[in-house]
């Protein structure tokens, strides 16, 4: 399963089905075929990030009542992101003017030649009368349907494009996750170390002292004290918990990146516990170079932080 962006832009245009109708000439056999003005639909899907899935709509007047199926749709397809949804028709140049048929001006003809018979006086029909007429008397192009098929359109594509970058995003994490298990790796060794170091200061210190009180206290006494207190330092600065953590942490954000789905919320949560992680370790450090990885940790999940903010 892949892992999705919340961050995409999508558009699709989609086309009414002509309306085909057929030509008869007063009840007589059909004579001609023909195709009613048509029209189409732009869509399009803007997405960034967003803690929930938000979305808004700029609709066009004639579009107002499908956003209860467009709400539905982009509810199935997103789960996060906040996600702008724009839908318009798109008329040709000319479908603005009415196209007479055959039939049509048969029909005013009659009717004028009637009214005419009727009243001597009255005006011929004008040409922008005939065209009015026309176009009152022309079938409606309903663009619902291809409304509906342009969101699809755009959900689909929305959908590729946010996989795509989600891709993206995974290998820069896999990148990060790679650089903190090196660090990881590089703070273990540290702490015995340092412990092995302070432990000799302490036995130092206290053959410094015997020597300076002329032998009141036993060499074993203060063997054991300065043996007591590295016992204690080490306690102190023990950071094999943390880093036993941060390494399950580090494990189960591969697990999930690998997975895919729906995994942002739970990847947000495993970088604060990273973070948590990092700075206790940057707290207990005993060595200048343990300090150094601390900071390092942090800025590495910090990067991780930014990118796991735009996966769904």
């Amino acid at each position: 399963m892949s892992v999705y962006s919340m961050t995409g832009f999508a558009s699709a245009v989609s086309s009414a089905p002509d309306h085909v109708s057929e030509n008869t000439d007063e009840g007589d056999a059909p004579i001609a075929s023909r195709k009613s003005a048509t029209g189409a639909v732009g869509a399009e899907l803007r997405s960034v990030n967003s803690r929930f899935l938000d979305l808004s709509f700029k609709l066009a007047d004639e579009f107002r009542g499908l956003e209860p199926a467009l709400r539905e749709l982009l509810t199935a397809g997103f789960k996060r992101g906040k996600i702008e949804f724009r839908l318009q028709p798109q008329r040709s140049a000319d479908s603005g003017w009415p196209q007479p048929q055959t039939e049509q001006l048969h029909t005013l003809a009659r009717l004028e030649g009637t009214v005419q018979n009727w009243l001597p006086k009255a005006a011929p029909l004008s040409v922008n009368e005939v065209l009015t007429w026309c176009r009152a008397a022309a079938p409606t192009v309903r663009l619902e349907e291809a409304a509906l098929e342009a969101a699809r359109q755009c959900v689909e594509a929305l959908k590729e494009a946010r996989e795509r970058e989600g891709a993206r995003l995974v290998a820069v994490l896999h990148d990060k996750l790679k650089g903190l298990k090196a660090l990881a790796e590089q703070a273990g060794p540290l702490v015995p170390q340092a412990v092995q170091r302070q432990q000799e200061r302490f036995v130092q210190k206290y053959q410094d002292a015997l020597q300076a009180v002329g032998g009141a206290v036993t060499p074993e006494a203060a063997q054991e004290r300065a043996l007591s207190e590295a016992a204690a330092y080490a306690l102190r600065i023990d950071v094999d918990e943390e880093l036993q953590r941060l390494k399950a942490h580090l494990d189960e954000i591969g697990r999930l990146l690998k997975k895919g789905g729906e995994v942002g919320k739970r990847l947000d949560f495993l970088i604060q516990e990273l973070h948590r992680e990092a700075n206790t370790l940057g707290s207990k450090a005993a060595a200048l170079e343990l300090t150094q990885i601390s900071v390092d940790m942090k800025v590495l999940i910090e990067q991780m932080r930014e990118q796991v903010q735009n996966i769904e």
